[in-house]
């Protein structure tokens, strides 16, 4: 116990010096591993050794790459452009119209992306320059940016599910499903608080202009492909047309295609995508090697068994342990990258929530909203520096305060989740 106890702080010690954190949770695995099996540190490189090939050789494994693949040919097209046009067209006359704009553009990224870094980074370069426009205030504009940016790992083709499924050995497909209808109510939370921050302090949220109906049609009739793309992927996926590789698979293709029909795709543009695509590939790969490396030692140690046979003593009804375990998660949140807390935490806590009563999917949903929560809460919120790295001149107090009304939709969906596990668990029960 104590060994697992002192190696999860080191852990947590060593992400907190930026070190790259598959390297980091493959190093505690194969320290761990040393220090409790009889054969050291050669039972510790072996076994890394193996959950590496495994990871390079699992076909499972292939709908990441070919989902990331997809998302990177929808933002080098320039397709997001056309997307926060059609939002802003129709959207951008109401009060804080710019911004429920750019939360709308914000959530049909995601649901290309499945990429929280890369819609709010995108979203940036895209939204801000009409948020400077019509004068709203710049913090307030960046957080509605951050916080939009999260739904990236919850509205499905979600990184977040799929690395959840994968150390978790939950079906993506089910993981998908469940995250569609919170991604939906997320997104309208967000959309809520634009319009009440724009009503109560309307500086910071000034009307943008008014289009005509055949303006509003035209800026439709530049995105209807990609919004075609993903029910075509989602609804597949729910009939059981194909499974969820053979979705990404075909999402990449489909992708690539719309991009080269419209004359956006050219010979530069799509090496690159490549390359960017297999970079974030590697990354993640290596960051889930190391995470089934560290489990292997986690399991070694008897640390997830342990957890349940603390939990259970403190005689705390389930409802009051999940809420402590949230409270963690929090304080975790806020020193802590949001993928760097699922590796660390999935292995112990999983089986806790899974021994307490609670569905294994649904867990898996509240835990990427409490991780959403994360990337916007300081003082280490990846969004809010994505923000802040992409529009220097504005400090970064001003984006903590700007993005602060996003917390009370946080907060309310969280329990609302809680409170009614249905709107995880209706899609999967109709699926299955």
């Amino acid at each position: 116990m104590m060994i697992a106890l002192v190696a999860v702080g080191l852990l947590a010690a060593a992400i907190l010096t930026r070190i790259p954190l598959g390297f980091i949770l493959m190093a505690a695995g194969i320290v761990g591993i040393a220090m409790i099996h009889p054969r050291g540190f050669d039972a510790g490189l072996l076994i890394a050794e193996q959950q590496l090939l495994e990871v390079v050789t699992d076909f499972q494994l292939s709908v990441l790459p070919l989902f990331i693949l997809m998302g990177v040919f929808v933002a080098r097209a320039g397709l997001a452009d056309d997307l926060f046009d059609a939002c802003y067209k129709w959207l951008g006359h109401l009060r804080g119209g710019v911004a429920i704009g750019a939360v709308a553009a914000c959530a049909g990224f995601a649901a290309m992306s499945g990429s929280t870094a890369a819609s709010a980074a995108t979203m940036s370069k895209v939204a801000m320059p009409a948020l400077r426009r019509f004068k709203y205030d710049m913090g307030f504009a960046a957080g509605t940016i951050a916080a939009g940016g999260t739904l990236g790992i919850l509205i499905p083709p979600s990184g977040a599910l799929i690395v959840y499924g994968l150390l978790t050995e939950t079906s993506i497909a089910d993981l998908f499903m469940a995250g569609l209808i919170p991604g939906i109510l997320s997104a309208l939370a967000y959309i809520a608080v634009a319009f009440v921050v724009a009503t109560l302090r309307p500086d910071w949220g000034p009307r943008g202009e008014r289009f005509s109906m055949q303006e509003k049609l035209v800026s439709l009739s530049k995105v209807w492909a990609v919004g075609a793309l993903f029910l075509f992927i989602i609804g597949g996926i729910f009939i059981g047309l194909f499974t969820t590789t053979e979705a990404a698979g075909i999402g990449a293709f489909c992708a690539f295609l719309i991009a080269l029909l419209r004359r956006r795709m050219t010979t530069r543009i799509f090496f690159d995508a490549l390359v960017e695509a297999a970079k974030l590939s590697a990354m993640i790969f290596i960051m889930i090697a190391g995470a089934l490396t560290l489990n292997q030692f986690v399991n070694f140690s008897g640390l997830p068994r342990m957890a349940v046979e603390f939990v259970t003593s403190l005689n705390l009804s389930p409802v009051e342990a999940l809420l402590c375990i949230l409270a963690i998660y929090v304080v975790l949140g806020m020193f802590i990258d949001g993928f760097a807390m699922i590796f660390l935490t999935v292995p112990v806590f999983t089986p806790v929530i899974v021994a307490l009563g609670f569905d294994p999917i649904w867990w898996g949903i509240l835990l990427v909203m409490v991780v959403e929560f994360s990337l916007i809460t300081p003082p280490v919120g990846l969004n809010l520096y994505i923000m802040k790295s992409m529009n220097p001149d504005i400090p970064i107090t001003r984006i903590f305060i700007g993005v602060a009304p996003y917390y009370v939709a946080d907060i309310a969906r969280i329990v609302l989740m809680i409170l009614v596990p249905g709107l995880a668990l209706y899609l999967p029960g109709v699926l299955n």
